[in-house]
């Protein structure tokens, strides 16, 4: 047991660390290596929240679709993810309809 326990954590740390990448439709791919993100399990709306504080750049998981949003300040993703209803308040905020735009990424 503790050989094959042993064995598993020299085959971890061997592993190549590798960033992760998600397909955002027609913005294309964006890896989230400088993203800090967080899978949500307390919204209908939202699967998962990453954010880049430096960049300012939000990417949210939506029925098993990622979309981006650029020049997200930190203060409203702190509001989303403290918010009662996450769904209503990505709806009514940030979500390009409601938005009208605003966070429209220029790529």
């Amino acid at each position: 047991m503790v050989r094959a326990l042993a064995l598993l954590l020299a085959q971890l740390a061997a592993a190549p660390i590798v960033s992760e990448t998600v397909a955002t439709g027609d913005r294309g791919a964006i890896d989230l290596a400088t993203f800090e993100c967080r899978d949500i399990d307390r919204s209908t709306v939202l699967q998962r929240v990453c954010y880049d504080r430096a960049r300012h750049d939000l990417v949210v998981a939506t029925s098993g679709g990622y979309a981006r949003y650029c020049g997200v300040a930190a203060e409203t993703v702190d509001r989303l993810l403290g918010a009662p209803s996450m769904g209503q308040f990505f709806n009514r905020h940030i979500r390009r309809e409601a938005a009208g735009g605003r966070y429209d990424c220029s790529a």
